[in-house]
């Protein structure tokens, strides 16, 4: 129904009431007329424009939109929202996993892993996805887990799906630094097989050329091995994943290179939480995508579908959105005053690295 209808309609019943009310209030004091009776016109008025919507709503077909109570939360709102419904939901796998990508996208890895055991308690120990979210959140909040117990559970999710392309790369990551150069080749090449995204597929293959020269004895550059908290090691092995399309992850990206302005320089401390996040103009609801990283500014930042809040689809080309920086003063992602932070549109497809400069305080 649109917005046009409506005010018609209530202007109609408005005006129907001022035709009957007017008179109560109004009356000229002859001889014969009766007194004027406010109250009467004030019960009149709330009758027929109080009636009538009653009535339009119970006898009219058109479905009413519920109030999407989620218009106005921010992201960390809607994790709170998922976190009191599995409390009396405990038993649902798929909010446990979607409590699991949440924590992740915001930084929050020691609680990612918890939802992510969950839900692999859950399956049985039999979810891929469970097992490989469990153990990267493990990954990135400590590196040294993956030497440790994420390295296990990457290799209880390769004998469950031999092909995963996370617990491919990371499996590939960890045994690499074990010294196991074959395996680490074996795999890398694996994915290689599953036809990776196009720009994903020369990193593996560098890889591969890398590995097989250390393992022929060749004097090359030290092998790379990415460190298993590094950002680009989680969209490689996402990337893998995604397969060829030209809107794979990775091959569509958010690119800003943040800054400060010199008014504000002053007030961001160094590794101060910095929050990265985009969105649809004019879609309610969490950002798109989200990340979270340590203030360093000046700073690339990148984002891809990886990133993508609430296990949403993210982004794709040709979106129009809009990218916002945030320093977290309070350490939290929901914005409080004093915070500063910048914003721009940016072109996802098209715009290449943009400048985002933070100058402005949040009210």
């Amino acid at each position: 129904m649109s917005a046009a209808f409506v005010a018609i309609a209530a202007s109609l019943a408005l005006a129907a009431a001022a035709f009957i009310a007017l008179p109560l209030v109004l009356r000229r004091p002859t001889a014969l007329a009766l007194p004027t009776s406010p109250v009467a016109a004030v019960v009149a008025v709330f009758m027929l424009v109080g009636g009538a919507a009653a009535l339009y709503a119970s006898w009219s077909n058109w479905s009413w939109p519920a109030a999407d109570p989620a218009a106005a939360q921010t992201p960390a709102e809607m994790v709170s929202k998922l976190a009191r419904r599995l409390e009396s939901e405990p038993g649902d796998v798929q909010g446990w996993l979607m409590m699991g990508r949440s924590y992740a996208a915001l930084g929050q890895f020691p609680l990612a892993a918890r939802a992510y055991q969950r839900a692999d308690r859950l399956e049985g120990g039999r979810s891929v996805e469970a097992l490989t979210g469990w153990a990267e959140a493990l990954a990135l909040g400590n590196e040294q887990e993956l030497a440790g117990r994420a390295g296990r559970l990457f290799e209880k999710a390769l004998e469950i799906e031999p092909t995963s392309p996370k617990a491919l790369f990371f499996g590939a990551v960890a045994a690499q630094r074990r010294g196991e150069l074959p395996l680490a080749m074996s795999r890398f090449e694996t994915l290689l097989a599953g036809s990776p995204a196009d720009n994903v597929r020369p990193l593996i293959e560098q890889q591969v050329a890398a590995l097989k020269a250390a393992i022929a004895g060749v004097p090359v550059a030290a092998v790379a091995t990415p460190p298993a908290g590094a950002a680009p090691a989680a969209n490689v092995a996402q990337g893998a994943a995604a397969g060829a399309s030209p809107v794979a992850t990775g091959a569509v990206e958010v690119r800003v290179r943040i800054r400060a302005a010199p008014a504000l320089a002053a007030q961001i401390p160094a590794g101060a939480p910095l929050f990265v996040f985009v969105r649809i103009p004019g879609q309610p609801g969490p950002p798109v995508a989200v990340k979270r990283l340590q203030a360093s500014l000046p700073q690339l930042v990148e984002l891809t579908p990886a990133d993508a809040m609430m296990g949403g689809s993210g982004f794709a080309a040709g979106d129009q959105v809009e990218v916002t920086a945030r320093i977290a003063l309070g350490g939290q992602p929901t914005a409080s005053a004093g915070d500063p932070f910048g914003r721009l549109g940016y072109e996802v497809g098209r715009d290449g690295e943009k400048e985002l400069v933070i100058d402005r305080l949040t009210p």
